[in-house]
Parts: structure tokens; sequence; C-alpha cells
């Protein structure tokens, strides 16, 4: 019978104090540190160099999601005659099902749904907040209205009387970008450029992929020269990423679901990768490698309910829910199998883009399936992205931290960052 990791959560916590914590970005996106393990510290230097540690002929897969300006702010006055205000923040989280996938949403006119937090909710007595907004030298009236309420979350109607606008322009006028809890300030206008990566294009996310903070121009130039590839898949990071880990072991926490969307013929290229010329695979961001490996496991999936049914799953159906690779471990489906199996799933479908949701959750138990290095920041003490790091390089994760700390290393979103080369698998 399958049971689930159940790592003590404690055994993952290390100090971090705050002077520690990057609150600013780097002067220059490549100058930030990097450190590269590959069983051991083999290096230290800084992003505008990562292509002297990777070799010819890799790829390397980054998340193009778009932070999105998720925070809006509803002014209340507290009363007709008085000029005091306070603020509900509206906190956009995901779509509603109706409104999905995401792009849906952010193309939608007149009104959408939003699955959000809400900040001062008890403040909220009205039936509708509304707001007014200058876009376009047009003053544009944003109303939100609740639908429902479940489990600390609001489902709410957004909707305006701005016809040929859609949402996304209505967020980028009226909202902000949605800094990490632990930067203790408001986001200004250096972080509508530095909290978002440069080839960030699909709208959707309400936290930067941050590990390809560090990625300007000069680095893909440097790239290019030397023969690595590049590559992009989406996931649209949500506010889960942050959500700490109550439980006291890892098997009692709820690992959030997010979006991921990409292309059929990126997955036929990482076939054609991976199974045919064996180049290293690498994940730039935690958010790549989890959109990789849910990939395979996408195919795992589709082919043991194949093997099972007799015949082909829909696509409604293929989605990977948090413990779902630890439980088809034991079938051992080559990687070339599974990726294949997706493969002449979406053709069969006549889909050229898959598009579904994910809850991998990675713990040291974890057997990589595709990626054979990730590129990241240095995460929060007890934290599943810990985990993660964990599942690369066992127990030595406390002392490339520990050494991270003694060596003036900066940490979190705008921090420093490693390459951790993951140990060979079978693929």
């Amino acid at each position: 019978m399958f049971m689930k990791p159940s790592y003590a959560i404690d055994d993952f916590d290390y100090p971090l104090l705050p002077a520690q914590i990057a609150f600013t970005p780097a002067v220059g996106r490549s100058a930030s540190k990097l450190l590269v393990w590959d069983g051991e510290i083999q290096a230290e230097s800084t992003y505008a160099h990562i292509a002297n540690f990777i070799p010819a002929n890799a790829t390397l897969f980054f998340n193009n999601s778009k932070v999105i300006a998720a925070r809006i702010l509803f002014e209340k006055f507290n009363s007709a005659a008085d000029s005091k205000q306070s603020a509900i923040e509206i906190f956009c989280l995901e779509p509603s099902e109706k409104y999905t996938p995401v792009l849906l949403a952010m193309q939608a006119k007149e009104k959408v749904e939003w699955i959000c937090l809400v900040g001062g909710a008890k403040k909220w007595k009205e039936a509708i907040l509304t707001k007014e907004i200058i876009i376009n030298q047009k003053t544009v009236l944003i109303s939100a209205r609740k639908i429902k309420q479940e489990a600390g979350k609001f489902t709410i109607e957004f909707s305006w009387n701005a016809t040929e606008l859609v949402f996304s322009e209505i967020l980028n006028n009226v909202g902000q970008i949605p800094l990490p809890p632990y930067i203790q300030r408001s986001a200004n206008e250096e972080d509508k450029d530095r909290y978002q990566t440069t080839y960030a294009v699909e709208e959707g996310s309400v936290a930067a992929p941050t590990a390809g903070l560090h990625f300007n121009q000069q680095i893909f130039d440097r790239l290019q020269q030397k023969g690595i590839h590049q590559q992009f898949v989406t996931l649209h990071v949500g506010a889960g990423t942050f959500m700490p880990v109550k439980a006291a072991t890892i098997d009692a926490h709820d690992m959030h679901a997010e979006f991921i969307e990409v292309n059929l013929d990126i997955i036929e290229d990482l076939f054609y990768k991976i199974c045919e010329i064996k180049n290293p695979i690498i994940a730039v961001g935690t958010t790549s490698l989890r959109t990789l490996e849910t990939l395979y496991w996408l195919g795992v999936k589709a082919t043991v309910y194949d093997q099972q049914k007799n015949k082909v799953i829909q696509l409604s159906d293929l989605h990977l829910a948090q413990w779902e690779a630890y439980e088809l471990l034991d079938l051992s489906i080559p990687v070339q199998d599974a990726l294949k199996t997706l493969i002449n799933l979406l053709h069969t479908h006549h889909c050229t883009r898959l598009i579904t949701k994910t809850q991998l959750i990675i713990t040291p138990s974890y057997s990589f399936k595709i990626c054979d290095a990730l590129v990241t920041n240095f995460h929060q003490p007890k934290s599943t992205l810990l985990l993660l790091i964990a599942a690369i390089t066992g127990d030595k994760w406390r002392e490339i931290y520990m050494h991270a700390l003694d060596n003036q290393y900066r940490f979190l979103s705008y921090g420093d960052g490693c390459l951790f080369w993951i140990k060979q698998q079978v693929k």
C-alpha cells in the first residue's frame, strides 16, 4: 500500500535573519551571486557567467508566466460625513472555473469571475464595491461583487463599463504588483520591471518565477554563443507558493494546485532532446521543474488509464494530484514511453497546447524523471521548496545553505541563487 512521505518539517529549518533577505533587487539582473553544486560545492560566481557551468547542447527551460497586478484596493469612507477612509484589498488568486484557462479570464470583456483573498472583509458591508479610474483619458467605473465564500476565499465578479477593455488592461491600470509577504514594503516603480522576468509573456502569476529574474539579454546571448538551447513552458504561480507548512509532517500539508500550459511542439522537442540525442535538461526555477516533471507523470497516468479502461483518457481528466507521482512510482514506465503517450494523446484530441493543473509536491523521496539540473534561488525555512532542494541534495542542503549564510549570499525572491546538478537517473 502506498505511504505518503512523512518528513518532519522542523528538520528543514535554518536560521534566517531579516538582514540576510534581499528586500530589493541587485544593481543588475546578472550581478547576483551563483553557487554551483554537483555533489559538492564546485564553484562560486555570478549569473553573468552561468554559461561557463552548463555544457553545450543542454536545454534550459524557462517559465514565461507574467506576474499580474493582482492587488486591487477599494477605498471606503467610514461615513458620508467623514473624510477618513479605510481600504478593502482584493487579491486575485485564479479565475473561477467558468473563466478557465487563465488566458480566457485575462481577455474577458465587461465582467469576469476570480477566486480571491480579501483583506478587511469584515468592513465589506455593501453589495457592491466601486472604484473610478482613468484609462485612455476616459473615466472607467470598476465594480466588485461577492458571489460566494468558501474556505476563507471569495469568488468575486468584477465588472467595468468600458466594453473595449479586457480584464488584463483593467488590472494593469488599477492593480498593484503583489510582492512576497516577507518583503515588508509597498511595490514601487522599480518592482514593476525587476519583479518580472525579461521574457514574461503569459499573464497569470501572482508571484514571480524568481530564478528567471537574474537572466538578461547578455546572458541569453552567451548561452546562444555556446550552443545552449532555450525553451519556454508556463506555470502560473499561485499565492500558495508562500503558504507556510503548518503541519508537523509534510504528509499532512495540502499542496496548492497551479495551472500549467505547454505547447505540443515543446513536448515533442523535449522528447527529442531526452530520448534521441540525450541532451541535458535544465529547469530554470522550481516552477519549470515541477512543470517538466508533471509532463512525465501525466504520460504515465494516461498510459495506466489506457491499460485499465481500454480507452483514451479525456484531457479534462489529465491533471496531477499532490501524491499521484508517488503512487505511480512503482510502475517504472520509461520516460520515452510516457512522453510518447502524452504526445499521441494530444494528437488524438487534435490539441496543440496542453492546459491543466499540477499539484505535484517534491520531497526527498522523489525520483526525478526529466530534469538533470535546477537553477533556483535560496528558499524559506520549513517550506515545500526547501524539501524540493533536499530531494536533489539530500542532507547536504543544510551545508549549502549555511555556507551561503556565512558568505553573505542574499536570500529569497530578489536574492542570489544556485545551479544544482541532479544525480543521474535512468530515463
